[in-house]
């Protein structure tokens, strides 16, 4: 290949191979994201499109060339207003000309992704475009497989098909398993098993584009069969038509509802909608009795309170059949970084425990799978989902299954820090005085069960006027607290720390801000358990492990720390002893991971 420069942004592709080559696409991604930045918001969308359509147009010319063959694809069915400057113009091409050095379906990820790093923020986040790498979409479409879809006969849908990440792939498959067939034959076969919908035209367009480069030579001129319509998933209704694979990556974020949309999808909502979690419902309704769905989602359904009445819902009509967590948050998914999981489900499949893997993403193309563990769906299906995050969880969980006690057994609850404190700025105060009380912030938890009255971080203040209506605030019973977010990649998720009854004492009350969980008594009720063998418990490692198999987000929740699996009262009694006699904490730790594991060794 020609080695071309972009005059404007001073840099060189010269002809690569693998992860080379992406490396370069991903140069020129940055400074298409740059350049897109000094377009106005109004004209950004157009923008994008022409650069994507510019880059595609060099992606199929060099690849004509390079097959001798012709290669034309349909125009988008939209209106290209936008015109780009030649530097510009010259960059998108780099950009095509190296992808059409890749497999198509690492070209159709990397320029794919190159479409939604230039739409404007606000649509990407509206319509939760982020593409999938080939590495997961490759070991999604294996694990439908391995759930018993053939590709010789399986319909499939991909319900919010972005630009092609899977529907290109599943053809390609369907592809290999009729390459028997008479090559008129085995398009039409292909192309009726093969559905799509997208709400966004462009990205349609795109996957159009690439099922027609990819059939081209079994097309001999003709055009392609229409596989996606464009559409609002949320609004359509399934006909006689259903699935025997529902697959895809759909987006994620919240979403308001109309009314008819929140009645439809009434079954598997509880609060605030999530569109994955409304498009698993989708693939449920559109999925055959015994059919697979796999889905690329977010962990957090695997926990958060929003998300029980889905987990109620998939674990009676559709239990997982398999589970792979991807292992890594950063460089996974552009600008991403929330933890994901790949999952296989079957409608009016019995839940008779599903394999956990983890998967270490090593490039976009590549992947490495480690048994992890089963999981098996709690009795209470609105619970959270215990899942071992690494083999050495499986022992665990199986333990926490056996542990009926709570936190509400125990005479606690949970509830968040009361005070918003960007909505009383006017009533913070740097000095103590009257009606004046120590403000809790969470750096005041400075580490397991360290309590230190402290405001340290930009706009905080260590105290707090108080007004006669803001009784609500004050907190004067004993209480652990426990820091709201962490992620999974700190040393500890839990980090609790006991209130100081002589601190709450000494000043009468405090105020709790709410980046803080407060574990109180419950009111009326004498706990059973005390706040200092509470907050060893919930600081120890062993509770930490627990509460990783757990959680699914950064967010350390009040539904989940009331979720945790607990030794009985009872079985406590004997760290109370150990804190009496001024116990080592490792001594204290030992005990309490013996309590967890049921036999003494498995401290060791």
């Amino acid at each position: 290949m020609t080695n071309t420069r972009s005059a404007k942004a001073g840099l060189s592709f010269k002809r690569r191979s693998g992860r080379e080559i992406v490396t370069g696409i991903q140069s020129g991604r940055l400074m298409a994201r740059a350049w897109s930045a000094t377009v106005a918001e109004r004209r950004r969308q157009q923008a994008a499109w022409a650069f994507i359509k510019t880059a595609i147009d060099e992606y199929v010319a060099l690849t004509a060339r390079k097959t001798g063959a012709p290669l034309r694809v349909t125009p988008p069915a939209i209106a290209l207003t936008f015109t780009l400057d030649n530097p510009v113009v010259e960059l998108a091409r780099v950009v095509g000309q190296e992808a059409a050095e890749l497999p198509i379906e690492q070209a159709c990820f990397q320029l794919s992704a190159t479409y939604t790093a230039l739409v404007p923020p606000g649509t990407r986040s509206e319509l939760g475009m982020y593409y999938t790498p080939p590495a997961l979409t490759q070991r999604l479409l294996d694990m439908a497989e391995e759930a018993g879809i053939n590709w010789q006969s399986a319909r499939v849908l991909d319900p919010a098909c972005g630009g092609g990440a899977f529907l290109l792939p599943v053809a390609l498959r369907m592809r290999e398993a009729v390459a028997h067939l008479p090559p008129a034959q085995r398009l039409e076969n292909i192309m009726s098993r093969l559905q799509g919908f997208e709400i966004d035209p462009f990205a349609a367009w795109l996957t159009e584009t690439w099922l027609e480069i990819a059939f081209a030579d079994l097309l001999a001129g003709k055009r392609l069969p229409p596989v996606v319509r464009v559409r609002n998933t949320l609004d359509q209704e399934p006909n006689n038509t259903l699935f025997d694979l529902v697959i895809g990556n759909p987006p994620y974020g919240r979403v308001s509802l109309t009314r008819e949309q929140r009645e439809r999808f009434r079954r598997s909502l509880y609060g605030h909608a999530n569109l994955y979690g409304v498009f698993a419902d989708i693939a449920l309704r559109w999925a055959k009795p015994n059919g697979i769905i796999a889905y690329v989602s977010p962990t957090s359904f695997l926990a958060g309170e929003y998300f029980k009445g889905l987990r109620a819902l998939l674990a009676v009509e559709a239990p997982p059949v398999a589970i792979d967590f991807i292992t890594a948050r950063r460089g996974v998914f552009e600008d991403v970084l929330q933890e994901a999981l790949l999952a296989t489900y079957r409608k009016g499949g019995v839940a008779n425990g599903a394999p956990v893997h983890y998967l270490g993403v090593t490039s976009d193309v590549t992947a490495e799978i480690t048994h992890a563990g089963r999981f098996v769906a709690p009795k209470d299906a609105e619970a959270p989902w215990l899942v071992p995050r690494v083999p050495e969880h499986q022992a665990l969980i199986d333990r926490l299954a056996l542990m009926p006690a709570r936190l509400n057994d125990w005479g606690y609850q949970v509830s968040t820090g009361p005070l918003v404190w960007n909505r009383f700025k006017p009533q913070l105060r740097a000095r103590p005085g009257k009606d004046t009380f120590p403000l809790v912030w969470a750096e005041a938890v400075a580490g397991p069960n360290r309590f230190i009255h402290r405001a340290d971080k930009r706009n905080h203040q260590p105290y707090f006027h108080t007004k006669l209506k803001d009784a609500w605030l004050k907190v004067n019973v004993p209480c652990v607290l426990v820091q709201r977010t962490t992620a999974k990649e700190q040393p500890r998720r839990l980090i609790a720390a006991e209130m100081p009854q002589g601190f709450i004492k000494k000043h009468g009350a405090v105020i709790v801000e709410n980046h803080l969980n407060m574990i109180k008594p419950i009111a009326g009720k004498k706990p059973k358990v005390s706040t200092a063998a509470l907050s060893a418990l919930i600081n120890s490692a062993i509770a930490d492990e627990a509460f990783r198999c757990i959680s699914g987000s950064v967010a350390v929740s009040a539904f989940e720390l009331e979720a945790l699996p607990l030794p009985s009262a009872q079985d406590m009694a004997a760290v109370e002893k150990l804190i009496r006699d001024d116990a080592t904490p490792q001594a204290i730790e030992a005990l309490i991971r013996v309590l967890y594991l049921g036999r003494r060794e498995d401290a060791a």
